[in-house]
């Protein structure tokens, strides 16, 4: 029987392996190379697992709930996988990023419900990061989720 998924988030994780044979024999590699497949993943990274699981983490020590707010300053794939799995999961998201990050970064992270609070390029992550604290101080933001711990998350990455 064919398994149906009931929430994008299961399909976060379970990615194929894939041997690498021809490669292995063109460069005459003894061992068996295989490679696992992230980009099957619903976000198209290994990173979704990340943003899913620190939100889980969020949710199960009780710092988060649907009426939470998460901020997260990010311009990589891990903000990618959090606007994803907040998008997926119903929180609201607002991602401090330099604004020297690409539209199409930008754009995407937009399309995947995130809220983007951009700071000034020269300032680089450490402007993002300023503009974050500055951001949780005048408002009721729960959660800043980069201060969680990545070991934290791991049981909840398959």
């Amino acid at each position: 029987m064919t398994n149906i998924a009931k929430n994008l988030t299961d399909l976060i994780g379970n990615t194929p392996l894939l041997e690498l044979s021809n490669f292995a024999r063109k460069y005459q590699v003894e061992a068996k190379i295989i490679a696992k497949l992230e980009y099957f993943n619903p976000a198209g990274s290994v990173k979704d697992r990340i943003g899913y699981g620190m939100i889980k983490d969020a949710e199960e020590k009780g710092l988060i709930n649907q009426n939470s707010v998460i901020i997260e300053p990010t311009s990589g794939n891990t903000g990618v996988g959090l606007a994803f799995a907040a998008a997926a999961l119903g929180y609201r998201l607002i991602i401090t990023l330099p604004e020297s990050f690409s539209v199409e970064r930008r754009k995407l992270l937009i399309a995947l419900g995130a809220e983007l609070v951009l700071t000034p390029a020269t300032e680089g992550m450490s402007g993002a990061i300023k503009r974050l604290k500055k951001l949780r101080l005048q408002s009721l933001i729960h959660l800043y989720l980069n201060s969680l711990k990545i070991q934290q998350i791991h049981k909840y990455i398959r």
